[in-house]
């Protein structure tokens, strides 16, 4: 198999995901609205339970602790290197 026969490959099967991806995304659009209609956090429908609920998380604003105290950003910001793979 060519570079260019896997790359097409690739592509194609990257476009197969995005597709599924919606696909998956308009189901779970789908049970949402099913639950806000009905008020729930928590559905049992046949074996599954479906569960939609808030939850609060806590992160720290970098961009405001980079501009209000540089040094405290500069002494605890770790730096990592990683690879991007692209096919155009």
């Amino acid at each position: 198999m060519s570079l260019s026969s896997t790359a097409r490959e690739y592509r194609e099967l990257q476009a197969q995901i995005k597709a599924l991806e919606a696909e998956a995304d308009a189901l779970k659009q789908e049970m949402i609205r099913e639950m806000d209609t009905q008020q729930l956090e928590e559905l049992h429908a046949g074996e599954y339970t479906i569960r939609y609920s808030l939850y609060e998380s806590a992160r720290i604003d970098a961009t405001r602790l980079k501009e209000e105290q540089p040094d405290l950003y500069s002494t605890y910001t770790k730096k990592t290197v990683s690879t991007r793979f692209q096919v155009a």
